[in-house]
């Protein structure tokens, strides 16, 4: 039963993915803290990803009808200027990369993309924007590594690049005992993605405060 559900369903999320110069400056900087903290669980650096809206596990039907409303939504919108930028963590553990650049824009094609999965008979957990590239986690006996990486890692400042297409992106390859890995199930580019250089609106750096502690030194 559990093989004939896995294999009716997949596990998805919508997301924007640096380009691999963004990622590369930022794996350099933590090379310190991949030494230091071997013991942390870290992401793969080809799975980094900024969620806009995770649906959870859906039937494979439902995630086909979403593929062209969702290019459509995605021929609408120009790129975005983003930037990885500070640090922070969740709750002690989870190990964070905060997101600079055009927030307002990052926020507006959130708020579309997730009206419109709403609109298309998808339900959600549908949580506030918390804008972060998550990069690792710590074991259970761990309660202080995930603190000293992301004070370490809190002056990064990367930067500026385009966000040019939306994912849409399946999370339940590789279940077990192993790392979750992702691959993209359709990726779409923006409408303008080839044209002009659009905005950067500067050092702004997401830090929601509770749960969720950064700064952008």
């Amino acid at each position: 039963m559990r093989e004939q559900n896995q294999a009716a369903t997949v596990r998805v999320f919508i997301a924007l993915a640096p380009p691999d110069d963004a990622k590369e400056e930022l794996a350099q900087a933590l090379r310190p803290a991949y030494d230091a903290y071997p013991r942390m669980r870290w992401n793969r650096v080809e799975d980094w990803h900024i969620t806009l809206a995770f649906l959870g596990e859906l039937p494979k039907p439902a995630v086909s009808l979403l593929r062209q409303p969702l290019a459509e939504l995605a021929a609408r919108r120009q790129p975005l200027r983003l930037a990885l930028r500070g640090s922070g963590h969740f709750d002690e553990r989870v190990l964070w990369s905060g997101i600079g650049g055009d927030l307002e824009g990052l926020r507006l094609l959130a708020g579309e993309v997730r009206t419109l999965v709403k609109e298309h008979g998808v339900t959600f957990s549908d949580r506030p924007l918390n804008p972060h590239l998550t990069l690792a986690r710590s074991r259970r006996d761990d309660d202080s590594s995930v603190v000293r990486a992301a004070t370490e890692l809190c002056g990064f400042s990367g930067r500026t690049w385009r966000a040019e297409r939306l994912h849409l992106v399946g999370s339940n390859f590789g279940r077990g005992p192993g790392p979750i890995h992702y691959r993209d199930i359709e990726a779409w580019p923006f409408g303008s993605a080839g044209c002009g250089q659009g905005k950067d609106v500067g050092h702004a750096v997401t830090a929601p405060g509770g749960w969720m502690t950064g700064c952008s030194c």
